[in-house]
Parts: structure tokens; sequence; C-alpha cells
């Protein structure tokens, strides 16, 4: 018993995260030199492994679609952090920080994520299947709360694409309620419609997973992996953010626009779920993995929104959340194109193909608006 503890506490999943911490404390609000900045880069990519790994643990341990949903909402709420220090520390420079993180983990999620989960799937059965009740109603979901918030401010009678204190309230009340009442279908009457399901269309049982894990962590495992889920995502978020000012200084020597920087930075605080969802496509567990991609989209919203509009009350200067045209038509094609894809309840690799074309132009209109 003496000797697994010492191997557990010793495992790499559960150090690396402590280093990363600790560096992040010993690094935050410095100016770091180059080399310095390559090992905090190191650092965040292993702590992306290890909270991949810590979510799986819990995941297995409260089971689906509970799982999925510690993951999103865990990364969302350090995600919503960062976004809020980060605007009131930033001045006017960051006026459409919320609205440009948020719509590109939209895109992230709905195209990258669903996408290469779908093409995954799709390889190793030549069919990716999924409930669609269940997927349908997250898109759903997603597409009301991005088109409340991010394409309404547009054409309010406010100048310029933004709410008053009164629409923004409603709209933060709004997401939270969606929210909300999404979780509460997904964990509760309706949780089967987001298990995975076999090629005819049953249920997988819960115990039948394929992943070499036969039998549930212990509790008390559980909860030190989620302890250092929290831990390796404060290390990724902080880390994300101490390697910003390389990041900003790489996009203006590139002479990309400044939006271009919270794409970057999104990219890198997705890579857990990205990597989650991954290895649950090719588990053939595709199902899992779409709630990892439009559970975290909404969680994005559903959380940011309201967080933003309570920040609001004392950040200074105007909060622009409406989209521009070019952003609101790709916002339009990808609920389209999701709708088109999750109605029959199987994808190609065709699907998952036009879903990652999708997000190829997003980023490429990003850093060529």
């Amino acid at each position: 018993m003496t000797a697994k503890i010492r191997s557990r506490l010793t495992d790499w999943t559960t150090v690396l995260p402590v280093i990363a911490v600790v560096v992040l404390a010993a690094t935050w609000g410095r100016h770091l030199p180059g080399p310095l900045i390559v090992v905090v880069a190191a650092l965040l990519a292993g702590a992306v492994l290890a909270a991949v790994h810590h979510a799986e643990v819990v995941a297995h341990k409260v089971g689906e679609p509970l799982g999925s949903l510690v993951l999103a909402v865990a990364v969302t709420v350090i995600e919503v952090g960062l976004i809020v220090t980060l605007m009131i520390s930033g001045g006017d420079k960051t006026q459409a920080l919320a609205r440009d993180t948020v719509f590109a983990a939209v895109m992230i999620t709905c195209n990258g994520i669903l996408g290469l989960s779908l093409l995954l799937g799709a390889l190793r059965r030549r069919v990716a299947v999924f409930n669609p009740e269940g997927t349908g109603g997250a898109l759903a979901t997603v597409a009301t709360l991005a088109t409340l918030s991010m394409v309404v401010p547009t054409f309010t009678s406010r100048p310029g694409p933004q709410f008053s204190p009164a629409q923004l309230t409603f709209a933060a009340v709004a997401s939270l309620a969606l929210y909300g009442l999404f979780v509460m279908v997904q964990t509760g009457r309706h949780r089967d419609y987001f298990l995975p399901v076999t090629q005819e269309g049953s249920i997988i049982p819960e115990d039948a997973d394929g992943d070499g894990h036969a039998d549930p962590p212990s509790t008390r495992t559980a909860l030190a992996s989620l302890a250092l889920l929290v831990v390796a995502l404060v290390a990724v978020v902080g880390d994300a953010k101490t390697i910003s000012p390389a990041i900003e200084a790489g996009v203006e020597a590139a002479n990309l626009p400044q939006a271009f920087v919270g794409v970057v930075i999104a990219l890198l605080v997705l890579l857990p779920e990205t990597l989650a969802a991954a290895r649950a496509a090719r588990r053939d567990r595709v199902q899992i993995s779409l709630n990892l991609a439009l559970g975290s989209a909404m969680a994005s919203i559903g959380l940011t929104i309201p967080a933003i509009a309570l920040a609001s009350i004392w950040l200074e200067g105007p909060l622009l959340l409406g989209l521009g045209g070019t952003q609101m038509t790709l916002l339009a094609l990808t609920a389209v194109t999701g709708v088109l894809t999750v109605v029959p309840g199987r994808a190609t690799v065709l699907q998952g193909g036009v879903h990652l074309v999708l997000l190829a132009a997003f980023v490429f209109l990003a850093a060529s608006p």
C-alpha cells in the first residue's frame, strides 16, 4: 500500500501540474526571456495531458454524461476568470476580448472538436454514430445562446455592437437559465440521450467502455484526480496568459489583427477538451466527444456572459459583444451545417471534413479579415 501511494505521488500526472503551478506563481506578471518561455510552454503542454488523464479518471467514476460536464465546466470557469482578469487590467484594447474569445471557443468546439471527433469515429467504424436527440438539443441551445449574446447586440438601437445595461442583464439571465435547463436535462430525466450508442442505435452499457479500466476508481482516487484536474487547468490557463505577451509580440510581428491573440489563447485553453474528445472518439465513444464539444461551447457562453455582465459594473468603457458580418456568416453556416450533420444520427468522414474546413476558414479569416 505504501509503495502504491508513493508511486501515485511521484507519477508525472501528479508532479507535473504542481510544478507548472509553482512556475506559474514564480513567473506571473514578469517579462520572460526566450528560454523561459519555452520552459513554460513545455509545462503547459504537460499540464494539458495531465488534465485529460485526471478528467478521464473523474468521468469513469461519475459516469456519463456527468463526466463530460466536469471537464467542460472546469475549463470554462477558469477561462472566464482569465477573461475577466484580462479585461480589468487591459484597458480599451480588451473591450472586445470577451466576444472574440467566446466566438473563437464556439468555432473551435462546434467545428474543430466536433469535426475531429466525427472524422476519427468514421475512420474507425466507417460511420460515426451518436444520439440525434441529445446532440440536436445541445446544438439548438448553443445556437440560441450564441445568437442572443453575440448577434443581437449588432442590431440593437444602442450605438456600436453592444447591449444597454437592461439588455445585457436579460442576456445574462437568459444564458444562465438555458444552461441550467440543459444541465438538468442532460443529467436528469433525458440522461439516456447523451450516452454512447452502438452502430445499431442501442445504448452502450456504461461498464463496457473498452478503455482498459473494468472497475471505476475509488472515491478517494476520484477526489484526488478532481483536485489535480483543477490544478492542471489553472496551470494551463495561467501559463497561457504568462506566454500571451510572447504570443502578442509574434502576432504583431506577423502583422496579424489583435483579435487573433484571442484565437491562439482559446486554442491553447481548449487543448484538454480536444485531446479528451479525440481519445473518446478513437474508443468508438463519439457521443462523449460531442458532449464535450457542444457542452464546452454552451458553457463558454452560458457562464462567460453572466460573468462579464457582473464585471461590467466596474469595467470602464463599452463592452463590445456584437459580431461583424463575416463572423455572423461563419456562425450561421456552422449552425446550418451542424443541423444537417446531427439530424441523421450518423456521420461519415465527409461531415467531419466539412466542419474542419469551417474551422480552417475561421482561423484564416481571423488572421486575414
